[in-house]
């Protein structure tokens, strides 16, 4: 898991706001599937969030008692509770330090995953309740446990993915809503839900098969090339390729944490070109190499 970088954040407009004030950057993380930790520090300030575009889950680990939202000055916060920042909201916050936090940014691609995954809806027709210092004690266990933990050692970053990822599938269990009729209905376009299920169950039953092509997706939605490619994107929030990558990606970390097999028959499995290809995507996403993998997640 390697740290992000500057051009990792340029797509994540509160990590720039963040960026931009008196917080400081203390540790960061880019887990798999595209979530993205951080550990903040910011000893106080005016921090103005205009619809960033990406949702993000944050949690005090220190202070807070002086931090509110402008219009509400009397509702402060404390170590342990959490803020949901959706995409689309808008906040203009009087930060008192010291305040210690982490943020947990979604891309776009994750969050389609995670709609579809577990709630079996269009990504596009979700979003996340707005929620300022609430009280979870999933989520405030998750923020210590990833704050305790050595960030820098590759073990303890991939139980960090492990609790990350736990973490996320809670907080959409527990704060997804249907997003405002009037703002869905301007998002025209995109997959019918039959034409939708239907390439993802293709996608998932064909990962270990050199048809899994776009143009085969877009003969399985009735569709040319073209015009699925587009409504793909509007209905998931990525690309097919993006999506048909990630599949891969959780497939092999699956089989390598749950089964013995042989890399060379791991790789088969999910469609990569062999050991060394599966061995070379799982070292980008997680950092560590296949065996590490195997070593540090216990099997269940």
């Amino acid at each position: 898991m390697p740290p992000l970088t500057a051009g990792a954040t340029a797509d994540l407009p509160v990590f720039d706001v963040l960026g931009r004030s008196r917080a400081r950057r203390e540790r960061e993380l880019a887990l798999a599937g595209g979530l993205r930790l951080v550990q903040w520090r910011n000893d106080g300030g005016r921090m103005d969030y205009q619809r960033p575009g990406h949702h993000t889950l944050s949690v005090y680990l220190q202070g807070g008692t002086d931090t509110h939202l402008i219009e509400r000055p009397r509702d402060t916060g404390h170590p342990g509770c959490h803020c949901i920042l959706p995409a689309e909201h808008e906040s203009h916050w009087n930060v008192a330090g010291p305040l210690r936090f982490v943020h947990l940014y979604l891309s776009d691609a994750t969050w389609a995953d995670r709609i579809v995954r577990l709630l079996d809806a269009e990504p596009r027709a979700i979003t996340l309740e707005q929620r300022i210092f609430g009280q979870d004690a999933t989520l405030a266990a998750w923020a210590q446990g990833v704050a305790a933990r050595d960030w820098a050692d590759p073990a303890e970053r991939l139980r960090i993915d492990g609790l990350s990822q736990a973490a996320l599938d809670h907080l959409v269990l527990q704060a997804a809503r249907p997003r405002q009729r009037q703002r869905a209905d301007k998002a025209s376009g995109g997959l019918s839900g039959a034409a939708r299920r239907r390439v993802l169950e293709l996608v998932d039953s064909q990962l270990d098969s050199a048809e899994l092509t776009l143009p085969r997706l877009a003969a399985e939605a009735h569709l040319s090339e073209f015009h699925f490619a587009r409504m793909f994107r509007v209905s998931m929030g990525c690309s097919v390729h993006d999506w048909v990558a990630a599949r891969r990606l959780d497939r092999a970390r699956t089989l390598l944490v749950r089964t013995a097999l042989p890399l060379a028959d791991v790789a088969a499995a999910c469609g990569y070109a062999g050991a060394s290809h599966l061995s070379r995507h799982v070292k980008a996403a997680t950092g560590a190499t296949p065996g590490q993998l195997r070593q540090a997640l216990p099997r269940g």
